[in-house]
């Protein structure tokens, strides 16, 4: 009797045939040969379900069955591809061939991750004319050595960055500060892709308060960094820079929420007025950035900035270091002053710790207020510091304003309610 479990696997090598083979039976309609006719050598549908089905049976056997069975297919692959001869033809079908046999072997063990992958090698081989238009007739030098660049950082470098305090004080985490590399990075390219998609106007806005989830300073680098570069992008990121700011109340109401609904209602009217004041400046700034003319849009080559990303880790690790001497000399009596300078780094930090010690009972709801507000108001004079740093004078005194507004107004719902 043959095991149920095995005969699941089968059906699954089975429909791995029949995708790949589909997608490789109409790209071959497509072809044709020197008589003008659809050109029936080429691997279809058939062959390629034969090859996932003796993938599949030969691992099952035996392990070197397998292994003559890979090497027959590829010494026919090979032979095929030496007849045709034809310039115009890679390698993609020979490739796939032998991509689909390892498949249908793999599903006799894991058939969730061979169905995987071979729904998206289907998906790569359907979407031939969009990639190679996309990477030819596109994506530019500049933009592809970027793209290298920032994979390059998080899947080469990133992984040797040791995880683990060190320098003065013990403040200073390798893996975190590359973190904030490669994070300014990605927002730079993320503003980049937009405003090659939906224009400058309202594409830098849509990132700025989509990157502020992730952190309103990297984005306020980025946007300078932007603004710098094309001086007519200046009014959208300027907005794009103030709506992050929009997003950082946001996440401090959800961490709230999650942590210590009791803080929460106790930051409630600040949290409002602040929210509304930033998400006011944001929309009347990016009202008036759709009104102004971007003539060199297009000509924006640089996807991010890597002197702003590493000044940007700059910055914070010495921030880290003060902030770590005056936990160090104060303890829990400057909380609310180490609240403020972990707030130059990032303003989630400590909310989540005031608002845990409420939680434990180790607080009161009514005293974690201010050292969350300085935290809130000290992460403001950093973004103001970003601006200054990434876009110059310029950018920095379109931004401050807002941010000015904004600070105070979370203070005014403080001392009114």
């Amino acid at each position: 009797m043959i095991d149920s479990g095995v005969l699941l696997n089968l059906g699954v090598a089975l429909g791995i045939g029949l995708l790949v083979g589909a997608e490789r039976e109409r790209s071959k309609s497509k072809i044709q040969n020197a008589d003008g006719q659809a050109d029936n050598t080429l691997a279809g549908i058939r062959t390629f379900t034969i090859a996932s089905m003796l993938g599949a049976i030969t691992s099952w056997m035996n392990f070197w069955l397998l292994f003559a069975a890979l090497l027959c297919v590829a010494m026919f692959a090979a032979v095929a591809f030496n007849v045709r001869r034809d310039e115009r033809l890679g390698l993609t079908t020979e490739i796939s061939l032998l991509f689909t046999v390892i498949l249908g072997a793999l599903a006799m063990t894991t058939p969730i991750l061979s169905a995987s992958l071979a729904v998206t090698a289907a998906i790569l081989l359907a979407a031939k004319e969009p990639i190679h238009g996309f990477v030819l007739g596109i994506m530019t030098k500049e933009e592809l050595n970027d793209f290298l660049i920032l994979a390059g950082a998080t899947l080469i470098i990133l992984p040797l960055m040791p995880n683990a305090t060190m320098g003065p004080f013990n403040a200073i985490n390798p893996r975190n500060l590359w973190l904030v590399v490669i994070l300014v990075m990605a927002i730079g390219a993320f503003g980049h892709l937009a405003l090659r998609m939906v224009g400058g106007r309202i594409g830098l806005p849509l990132v700025g308060m989509a990157s502020g989830f992730i952190s309103s300073i990297a984005t306020i680098s980025a946007m300078g960094h932007r603004s710098r570069e094309t001086p007519s992008l200046l009014g959208s990121a300027v907005a794009g820079g103030v709506l992050s700011s929009f997003s950082t109340i946001l996440q401090i109401t959800l961490i709230l929420f999650t942590v210590s609904q009791p803080t929460l209602k106790a930051l409630a009217m600040p949290l409002i007025f602040g929210g509304l004041a930033i998400l006011l400046c944001g929309g009347a700034l990016t009202l008036n950035a759709m009104h102004r003319p971007v003539t060199d849009a297009g000509k924006v080559s640089q996807s991010f900035g890597i002197k702003t990303a590493f000044s940007m880790a700059g910055i914070i690790a010495i921030v880290l270091m003060v902030s770590a001497e005056l936990n160090q000399w104060f303890g829990q009596a400057g909380l609310v002053i180490g609240s403020a300078f972990v707030g130059l780094i990032d303003a989630h930090a400590p909310t989540v710790s005031v608002a845990s010690f409420v939680a434990n009972h180790q607080l009161a709801a009514a005293d974690a207020a201010l050292p969350i507000l300085a935290a809130f108001s000290f992460n403001a004079m950093a973004k103001v510091i970003a601006a200054i740093v990434s876009g110059g004078k310029v950018f920095a005194w379109q931004i401050v304003p807002s941010l000015v507004i904004q600070v105070a107004a979370v203070w005014l719902g403080w001392l009114a309610f």
